[in-house]
């Protein structure tokens, strides 16, 4: 019999109650025990909803990320933090944000805050982790609380308990050195104090009666050098004398040359991602040793397309007669990357709802292929015949085909992608222009989405107001952020994106071939919750999108005004793309949609165009190998998006939440007169990448870290861009924040951004 099982369940909940609850305690609204018992809710909401597997993740719960569990499940905790005498929660939250719930920073021995911890992509996704710490003296120590407390109200709900963590390679892989250049010269090097703790963990798991572990190594779909694959050799005959079975789960790419390595590991079972590595699963089929279980992920984990089950059980069945009860089937990943439950998408079109499948309704299509696999397809017959109707409808769709959008993508020429003449030539023109004075400030576009504006954008959507006075009520706000900017001294001024509930979907909502969900939520970080929209069809821009709103903000100031637009590359990964053409033709058919923006604008007298591409990098390949192919159409999506401009128009884009040092050459292809990235919580360490590399054009090194509601001070912005001005030439340098200012409170932006201006103030002074 074919066993079911999921390797990670969205944790949010369906109408995003632990965003809600965690900032309600963070303002001090919700007690600790209060929000303690609302994760214990999700938890057994969760697993009752996953009760028909075999077996249930446990343990795949966090309260912001399920690396800093880890961390803190492995005793692996900042010094900064280590003296903290309040609840273990509330130190957690130290390291996730900088700081603690309103009313709790009595236990903490200070007034103040601390550095939150850094925060990046997990892999290839748009999910943010944050990244461990680690110094020549780290020590680890179990603290298995977590995990026993999840485990002992699993058993209580009868639940078939899988435990799920995060293994010791990728672990150390994900980390970062924290105590220099050359103290901890390499990670391994902590290998043999961290298999210690990871052993007592496995032992704890027994004497809770836990039959399989999944051990979550990621990191294998990478290209690893022969130190790190040596290291999972003497990591996992470490493990060798345990008792308890062990999952090694691997996920989001294929193994290669990985793949002999992964199936001779002394484990109990290979989870293989058969949505990216389908070819991969026969061959481990016959590699894996002949007690040892394989798990297929053959359903995506990580986007909201039904899976064609009948096509999948044509590959399936001669798995199944092969492997018999050694085959497990499950989704390619965790399903934190996806919604929770279409079932509550009443208002989405019927056509396009019948062709999704969300978190429950994957681990339904789970089932149904092991009731086929186990019973026979007559046992399903009729839940086959709907599934094959859906994917035959949505194929031969007119909507989702446009031949004027593909005899456009058909016309792209190299020409489309360069400015009319270099940056030195274009830099002058700029300057004479726009008249800034040294180190310049700006912000990075959105203001805070205040309470007043979204009972507007609330009131507007249900009717209560109509677009008259939604729009009213916009330029209302909108001239509020421009007084602000004044008032504060910014030289380059933004409009504040009052009108727009993510960067993203905005532009989306305004586009042919995209469609939306009302419920389809999923976590991007701690609380941050986005709705990805569901490009469907050929992309199309029927109307100007920006141009009505940036025109009203620059008629009231002389100051220059940023036009802001999100490039096509970021609304690729930042939506639900559809998977039956390649990725690079979607994203030329953005370009071409978002250039014809860029234009209006420019037409409309903006002379700042800033196109935001903060998921360039996110979107890399998991091998190195595979990168070039990926930089070449993404560069190019952007160039056509922004290069039809005069020399006049100053394009500036952003990246936030990224390692850069190693596509660099790319980024400065992209040809952008600025560009803007978050290095603050790094302390600048992202800058390294300008070390070897010659930036040839303008930077604004974020100093504001805006994911914490800390509030850097004037001198800290000095220090931080001093050690800008070591890599790059201080006349090339901009000041800004780290990202948009939308998730923050005004009464946190003003003190913020008016040290921020003036540190700027100072740095010109220093120049003199």
């Amino acid at each position: 019999m074919v066993t079911t099982h999921n390797l990670g369940f969205p944790r949010i909940g369906a109408q995003r109650e632990l965003k809600f609850g965690l900032e309600k305690y963070w303002k001090g609204e919700f007690s600790r025990d209060e929000l303690k018992a609302l994760g214990a809710e999700l938890r057994a909401r969760h697993w009752a909803e996953q009760q028909a597997l075999d077996l249930v993740p446990v343990g795949d719960f966090a309260f912001y990320d399920q690396v800093l569990d880890m961390s803190f499940t492995l005793g692996n905790l900042p010094e900064r933090v280590q003296g903290f005498h309040g609840d273990k929660l509330d130190n957690y939250f130290r390291v996730a944000r900088g700081r603690t719930a309103a009313g709790a920073q009595e236990h903490a021995g200070c007034c103040g805050g601390v550095a939150a911890g850094e925060m990046t992509k997990w892999f290839d996704t748009n999910y943010h982790y944050i990244v461990p710490e680690f110094t020549a003296d780290t020590k680890f120590n179990l603290d298995f609380s977590r995990l026993s407390e999840q485990l002992r109200e699993a058993r209580a709900q009868g639940v078939k308990a899988k435990p799920v963590i995060i293994g010791p390679l990728t672990y150390l892989w994900l980390g970062k050195a924290k105590d220099g250049v050359g103290k901890l010269a390499d990670k391994l090097a902590l290998l043999p104090r961290i298999m210690p703790v990871y052993r007592a963990m496995l032992d704890y798991f027994k004497v809770m009666e836990v039959e399989w572990v999944q051990i979550d190594e990621p990191v294998l779909a990478t290209e690893l050098d022969p130190a790190w694959r040596e290291a999972f050799v003497t990591a996992y005959e470490g493990f060798e004398d345990r008792s308890v079975k062990l999952l090694l789960a691997t996920y989001f790419g294929q193994l290669q040359e990985n793949l002999d390595l992964a199936c001779k590991l002394p484990v109990d079972g290979l989870h293989i991602d058969a949505i990216n590595a389908r070819a991969e699963v026969a061959l481990a089929a016959q590699k894996l040793p002949a007690q040892s279980v394989l798990s297929v992920g053959a359903i995506n984990g990580r986007n909201i397309w039904k899976t064609d089950l009948n096509a999948a059980l044509e590959w399936l069945a001669p798995l199944a007669q092969q492997l018999g009860d050694r085959l497990w089937i499950a989704p390619s990943c965790s399903l934190l990357h996806v919604p929770v439950d279409l079932a509550s998408e009443e208002k989405l079109d019927a056509e396009i709802r019948s062709w999704l499948a969300f978190a429950l309704q994957k681990l339904d299509e789970v089932k149904l292929l092991a009731t086929a696999l186990n019973e026979g397809r007559s046992a399903v017959a009729a839940e086959l015949a709907a599934n094959a109707a859906a994917i035959d409808a949505r194929r031969h769709s007119p909507r989702v085909n446009n031949p004027a959008v593909k005899a456009a993508i058909a016309r792209i020429d190299a020409n489309l992608g360069n400015r009319q003449h270099a940056y030195a030539e274009r830099a002058a023109k700029q300057a004479a222009l726009l008249a800034l004075p040294a180190f310049p400030t700006t912000t990075i576009g959105s203001f805070p989405q205040t309470g007043e504006i979204r009972q507007a954008r609330s009131q507007y959507k249900s009717g209560a107001l109509d677009g008259a006075g939604y729009r009213a009520a916009m330029r209302k706000e909108i001239e509020r952020s421009v007084r602000e900017q004044e008032v504060l001294g910014l030289d380059v001024l933004v409009h504040g994106e009052a009108e727009r509930n993510d960067m993203v979907e905005y532009f989306g909502e305004q586009l042919d071939g995209y469609a939306f969900s009302q419920f389809g939520w999923v976590q991007s970080y701690g609380s941050r919750c986005v709705k990805p929209p569901i490009l469907f069809g050929d992309i199309s821009r029927p109307k100007a999108m920006t141009v009505e709103w940036i025109a009203y903000a620059q008629s009231l100031t002389n100051k220059p005004m940023k036009g802001m637009l999100t490039g096509p590359v970021t609304i690729l990964n930042w939506s639900f793309v559809r998977d039956d053409q390649p990725r690079s033709v979607s994203c030329y058919q953005l370009a071409l949609a978002i250039r014809e923006e860029v234009l209006d604008l420019e037409k409309a007298g903006v002379r700042v165009i800033q196109i935001d591409e903060a998921a360039l990098r996110e979107g890399l390949p998991l091998r190195r190998a595979q990168w070039p192919e990926y930089l070449r159409w993404t560069v190019e999506s952007f160039r056509i998006t922004a290069n039809g401009v005069a020399d006049e128009t100053q394009i500036h884009t952003h990246m936030c939440y990224s390692e850069f040092n190693d596509i660099i050459a790319s980024i400065a292809d992209m040809d952008a007169d600025v560009i803007t990235i978050e290095t603050s919580r790094s302390d600048m360490e992202l800058l390294d990448a300008f070390d070897n590399f010659r930036y040839p054009n303008e930077i604004g090194p974020g100093v504001y870290d805006i994911h914490s509601p800390n509030i850097p001070t004037q001198e800290h912005i000095v220090q931080l861009m001093q050690k800008a001005a070591e890599r790059i030439p201080a006349q090339r340098l901009w000041v800004n924040p780290d990202c948009g200012l939308k998730t923050r409170q005004w009464a946190e932006v003003i003190p913020a951004l008016t040290n921020m201006v003036a540190a700027a103030r100072a740095l010109r002074s220093q120049a003199h």
